[in-house]
């Protein structure tokens, strides 16, 4: 019986969809998603060469900054071969190992990421709340170790998830919804009782997205009342722009992921489209957006940025 059960585990294959679209269409939807993944992947390299090799960038805003666009690459890498695998070539079949390895990839990137954005949180608030000691609280030893916390907390986190996955019987029709593996719609094919993973699950999301939404939204409440209470109307304004990138990042890892849970929990009826697009604007649209929203909004990374090119 082992023996049947491991033939069929090991015969398992998901097929992946995307938008609705015939074959004919396919090319010119690749188009844009091409596009992305090249700004993004260029963009978020670029940084993390200026900020390498720019001894004057070595600072904790653009340390945390170089956390951020390896995560946001490492995401990209991880969903660009079945999405332009899709469009490009309508290759829809991925193995249980191939999918298991992927959604490991994207969840664990994607609560480094969460991480990454409250150690931000948590950076704008030193810098307005004790400037004068921002350089000795924010040494580059204890951002290592912040960096390595982030870590060991994703991969705890996230490591049971594929075993979790494994040890289950698929049977029904194995089309996932979406372009790529994730832990929900790939629990959702299985024809055991998934309760322990719906249960494990809801405690990943409170732990990784409520816990540090949470916290970054405290960080934002001390950093406002720090504000307020300065006298002069230009030195608050110049505080709070120092963390408008900051804000716009957060707001575009948060509010599509957590607007698909919600809609995926509790609104059963809820257009597949709908969920479909919020899925690649989760994925797809921080590493495109944030080196584009902290270039334009850092003069100096600007600045760095323009001399590369113009050498």
């Amino acid at each position: 019986m082992s023996a049947i059960n491991d033939t069929k585990l090991k015969s398992v294959i998901f097929l992946l969809t995307g938008l609705p679209s015939d074959g004919d269409t396919h090319l010119w939807i690749s188009i844009p998603f091409f596009f992305m993944y090249v700004i993004s992947i260029v963009g978020n390299s670029v940084i993390l060469f200026i900020v390498k090799t720019d001894p004057s960038l070595h600072q904790p805003m653009y340390i945390f900054l170089s956390m951020l666009a390896i995560t946001d690459l490492g995401i990209s890498i991880s969903t660009m071969p079945t999405i332009l695998g899709i469009y490009l070539f309508n290759s829809r079949e991925i193995s249980l190992d191939a999918c298991l390895a992927q959604l490991f990839f994207i969840h664990f990137l994607q609560c480094i990421e969460s991480s990454v954005l409250l150690f931000m949180a948590f950076d704008r608030f030193i810098a307005i709340y004790n400037p004068l000691r921002y350089a000795a609280i924010l040494t580059l030893p204890r951002i290592a170790k912040m960096g390595l916390v982030a870590v060991i907390r994703a991969m705890a986190i996230i490591f049971p998830l594929p075993f979790l996955l494994k040890r289950f019987q698929y049977c029904q029709a194995n089309f996932l919804s979406h372009s790529y593996c994730v832990h929900r719609e790939v629990m959702n094919m299985a024809c055991s009782d998934i309760t322990v993973n719906i249960i494990y699950g809801l405690f990943t999301k409170l732990l990784i997205m409520g816990l540090d939404s949470l916290l970054i939204f405290l960080s934002y409440v001390m950093i406002f009342k720090t504000v307020l209470s300065i006298a002069s109307y230009e030195e608050c304004l110049r505080a709070l722009n120092t963390c408008v990138s900051h804000l716009c990042a957060v707001l575009l890892f948060y509010t599509p992921d957590i607007s698909l849970t919600v809609i995926q929990s509790f609104e059963k009826d809820s257009s597949p489209l709908l969920q479909i697009l919020l899925g690649y604007i989760s994925l797809l649209l921080p590493p495109l957006m944030n080196p584009i929203v902290y270039s334009v909004k850092s003069k100096h990374l600007c600045v760095k940025i323009i001399r590369v090119f113009i050498k």
